[in-house]
């Protein structure tokens, strides 16, 4: 996600939260969440990639039930988040679908980019899918960490620290083949 993952959202404010994994990020307009930042190295770089055009603010009600549900998750509890409410009015229409048929996906579940690609009438755009959840400004809201390979293998993931959080994020929803013991 580069310098900011805001680009030109309406942000109303963003705000820091302690989760399990680390300080998160998450910036709201008026009609619902727009951005989440996953723990970077430090606290600034976190703030620094989400403030963009808005202010540190209190969160209302909507964002404070949300920040609630993701740290149940980012804790290892089972929700989908689907609730919370997201606005993506300034994502473009091809992400906006990506996004609803990556979000249906549920905890501890996985697809492929092909198959994501195929639920929205894109058969053969794997590789455009991947550039769209590269994109995505709201990860875990958008679980884009459930979207794999053909062969399940894990490749990018633009959040801090790459597929070895994609990794964590799959353990903790125990998705079959990330949370298996080892013999070593």
């Amino acid at each position: 996600m580069g310098a900011s993952i805001l680009g030109a959202m309406p942000v109303v404010g963003y705000c820091l939260f302690d989760t399990a994994i680390g300080n998160c990020a998450i910036a709201w307009s008026a009609e619902g969440i727009v951005a989440l930042q996953l723990p970077e190295g430090d606290d600034a770089t976190t703030r620094a990639r989400i403030r963009r055009g808005a202010g540190e603010l209190d969160p209302p009600p909507l964002v404070s039930e949300a920040i609630d549900g993701i740290r149940r998750v980012l804790a290892g509890e089972d929700d989908d988040l689907q609730w919370v409410r997201l606005d993506l009015d300034a994502i473009t229409e091809f992400d906006r679908d990506v996004y609803a048929v990556t979000r249906a996906i549920g905890p501890g579940r996985v697809r492929s980019y092909g198959e994501v690609a195929a639920a929205v009438g894109a058969p053969g755009a794997a590789q455009a899918v991947g550039q769209s959840l590269g994109r995505n400004p709201i990860p875990l809201l958008v679980p884009c960490h459930r979207v794999l390979a053909a062969d399940h293998s894990l490749h990018g993931f633009s959040a801090y620290g790459g597929v070895v959080t994609k990794r964590e994020l799959l353990r903790l929803e125990h998705a079959p083949g990330f949370d298996d013991p080892t013999l070593f």
